[in-house]
Formats: structure tokens, C-alpha cells, sequence
């Protein structure tokens, strides 16, 4: 299968996965090293009050970083086993009752890891939640 055929089918299958699923994923921009990815806002992702849970936010930087490390990625050279290494996050503000929207970049790529960034904000205010990085290793 040819890179551009996996990364559309990555796209279209990422909502899907399970876990995804139940927080809402919808995938709303990909291209190389880059996806947009949000989460509408429900009550069963609150901590309290209308505030989203942080393990919600955290779950956001990781797949949409994920996303963007597959983004540009050549399968039929560097293989498809894959998983997170590390996962940094940094809260700056509640994101209270609205929609949010992360944004990642794949900025760095080695032999199996690739560096990606993530900018998490309200979808309607457009305030910065947080902030994150992951490591992401794919291999054969």
C-alpha cells in the first residue's frame, strides 16, 4: 500500500478507533507533518462542573501529535509499528463547556522518532488550554 493511500485511510479509519470514538474525535485537517483534530464538548468528558478533564486534554495531544508523525510518514520504508514514548503536557486554562481543537506538528524526524508539538484551544474562543509535546517511534 503506498504512503498516500495509508495516510487517507488513516484519516478516515482514526475517528473510528475505539477509544477515539468515545471521546469524539473528528479529524478536521491533515496534510504533511500537520493534523487538526476536535473534541465537541459533552458532559461525561468533565472533571467537574463543564471543565474538561485533563486526561481528556492529554489524550487530545497524543493522538492528534500521533496523527501528525503519520502525516508525511513512508510506510513502505519506515514500517507501521508504533507507539507514544513520551507525552508532555502543559495546562495553561480550563477549557469550560466548549468544543476544543488541537493542533500538531511533526517537527523533527530521526531513524524511528519523530518530535511533534501540540497547541490545544477552545474552538469558539479560541483560548489556549495547553500546550504539549509527544515523541512518537514508528518502526518495522
Amino acid at each position: 500500500m503506498s504512503s498516500s493511500n495509508y495516510t487517507d485511510m488513516l484519516r478516515e479509519m482514526y475517528p473510528q478507533v475505539p477509544f477515539q470514538k468515545l471521546l469524539g474525535v473528528e479529524v478536521l485537517d491533515v496534510a504533511d507533518n500537520y493534523s487538526k483534530v476536535q473534541i465537541s464538548f459533552k458532559q461525561e468528558l468533565a472533571g467537574g462542573g463543564n471543565a474538561y478533564h485533563g486526561g481528556v486534554i492529554s489524550s487530545l495531544i497524543d493522538l492528534t501529535g500521533a496523527l501528525s508523525a503519520w502525516m508525511g510518514h513512508d510506510t513502505e520504508k519506515k514500517g507501521i509499528k508504533a507507539s507514544t514514548v513520551s507525552l508532555n503536557v502543559q495546562f495553561l486554562s480550563a477549557g469550560l463547556g466548549e468544543n476544543i481543537i488541537a493542533e500538531g506538528r511533526c517537527v523533527k524526524r530521526g531513524k524511528e522518532l519523530n518530535f511533534c508539538n501540540i497547541e490545544v484551544h477552545g474552538a469558539e474562543t479560541n483560548k489556549l488550554i495547553a500546550t504539549g509535546s509527544i515523541v512518537y517511534r514508528i518502526a518495522k
